[in-house]
């Protein structure tokens, strides 16, 4: 389903300084031909094995959850860290069947929740902006998405050109075609004509077109605007949409439009957005990427950093 600009596989991607990268996507592919749980098992142990060895990004984790929420008690946190990193072993899998698995097997796994908003606005010959986050199932969340209405996601494209070829194409196995999220007008026609944007504005990208609102117990976290402004395009709705793990395979979940959205008011248009996501995020915080400095620039450069 992809664009004719999407990546090619040319005799240079076969550079033997590309072997370790085709081996590792064998392996991947090996891999999730096991069955669902082995794979979750197995993935469950390499999470503990990062959380031995990624001693900055546990680091990070855990002054994000120190930061987020702060009323669980030290012990809470430190639980949720384990079982965090164990999501991010089970995520390297998730890779896998979001990108190899073919559609009978995915759809074995998953179940989806308001499927009819996405008809309503196919019906209405709507754009959808999916809003969504980082959570650690992402690329099963686009995936899962497009076995219901094949969609358009935005990314950042690799620098390995290997593993963009990969990406692209695993990421289109049930979608069109990606789009580089600095492209905003590429964007902005996905959702005119017609089709659904997958779309997550959960990270810190710095001070540049960004508003300080709440997040969590973060009170000013730097959000971007940019969701207010594709919510805008016209005959067009946003609609919460998030994948969560579950101990049979994995639940879509589709929201209702977003009512009165965007107000117009860049401030409550922000913090509308964080409170969907946080939202859902704390129905599976194990499941969030607490990994990334989220809460890294600070309103004024006088204000001490919080890593």
């Amino acid at each position: 389903m992809a664009q004719d600009n999407a990546p090619r596989l040319t005799p240079h991607l076969f550079h033997p300084r590309y072997w370790g990268s085709w081996l590792g996507l064998a392996l991947l592919w090996l891999l999730v031909l096991l069955p669902w749980r082995t794979q979750m098992w197995l993935g469950r142990g390499l999470g503990a094995l990062a959380r031995r060895l990624l001693k900055s990004r546990v680091k990070i984790a855990r002054r994000n959850l120190e930061l987020a929420l702060p009323e669980l008690s030290r012990d809470e946190r430190e639980v949720l860290l384990k079982e965090n990193f164990a999501s991010v072993g089970c995520a390297i899998f998730e890779v896998g069947m979001a990108w190899f698995w073919p559609d009978w097997r995915m759809r074995k796994l998953m179940t989806i929740k308001g499927e009819e908003h996405v008809h309503n606005a196919v019906a209405q010959g709507q754009g959808m902006l999916l809003l969504s986050c980082h959570f650690l199932t992402l690329e099963l969340n686009a995936r899962c998405f497009g076995l219901v209405r094949p969609g358009v996601g935005v990314y950042r494209p690799n620098t390995n050109p290997v593993l963009e070829y990969a990406q692209y194409h695993g990421r289109c196995a049930s979608n069109k075609y990606l789009v580089d999220r600095t492209d905003v007008k590429g964007m902005i026609k996905t959702l005119r004509n017609g089709d659904a944007l997958w779309y997550a504005p959960d990270h810190d990208y710095g001070s540049h077109a960004s508003v300080f609102v709440p997040y969590f117990a973060v009170e000013k976290a730097a959000t971007i605007t940019g969701t207010a402004t594709l919510a805008r395009v016209k005959n067009s709705v946003t609609l919460p949409c998030y994948n969560i793990r579950t101990a049979k395979g994995y639940e879509l979940n589709i929201g209702a439009p977003l009512a009165d959205y965007p107000s117009g008011d860049e401030l409550a248009d922000a913090t509308r957005v964080n409170r969907e996501i946080e939202a859902a995020v704390r129905r599976a915080p194990e499941q969030y990427m607490w990994l990334h400095r989220r809460f890294k620039t600070r309103p004024s450069k006088e204000e001490p950093g919080y890593y």
